[in-house]
């Protein structure tokens, strides 16, 4: 699919960053994209304490928990392509990321996951995304290893032409 050759296409870059290694990642697919960009922030922020996240992380993805968000895209129709950015935890999506899949309708859309993680890359990422999101086109993954993210422009750009988003 060469995405790029739809210029047409509007894109959205929409991420959860717990400890700002997401971000980076969604700020280089913008820079290198022009898209718009869009941070997914849960009502109640999780705690900065690593084991005290990693507990309640495995908890709420045990029980399929869909933490509520701050806010919501309102046009979310107007975009073609949605990236979404998440660390990996316990082998998937952040709940806050479950929850905005699940809230919008992304049938017919092409969804572009990419994953930040320290060594369990995509995990089952990618399945659990298209099961939230069955109507709807999900490409090929970009895992970046959390230490790495602050050099990975290049590592993003050649993703991005692999998929078809940039010549």
């Amino acid at each position: 699919m060469n995405l790029y050759a739809q210029s047409s296409q509007k894109i959205l870059v929409a991420y959860y960053s717990h400890s700002g290694n997401t971000k980076v990642v969604a700020e280089q697919i913008q820079n290198a994209t022009e898209a718009d960009i869009f941070e997914i922030v849960p009502v109640v922020a999780y705690p900065t304490d690593y084991q005290t996240v990693v507990d309640q992380a495995k908890e709420e993805i045990n029980k399929n928990y869909h933490p509520a968000l701050k806010s919501k895209i309102e046009n979310i129709d107007q975009y073609d392509v949605i990236f979404v950015g998440s660390p990996n935890w316990w082998s998937t999506v952040a709940p806050p990321v479950a929850t905005f899949l699940a809230e919008n309708d992304l049938s017919g859309k092409t969804i572009v996951p990419f994953i930040t993680h320290e060594g369990s890359r995509m995990g089952r990422s990618e399945d659990d995304i298209k099961k939230l999101c069955p109507n709807s086109t999900v490409l090929k993954g970009l895992p970046i290893r959390g230490g790495s993210v602050k050099n990975a422009q290049a590592d993003v750009n050649k993703w991005l032409k692999e998929i078809g988003v940039l010549n």
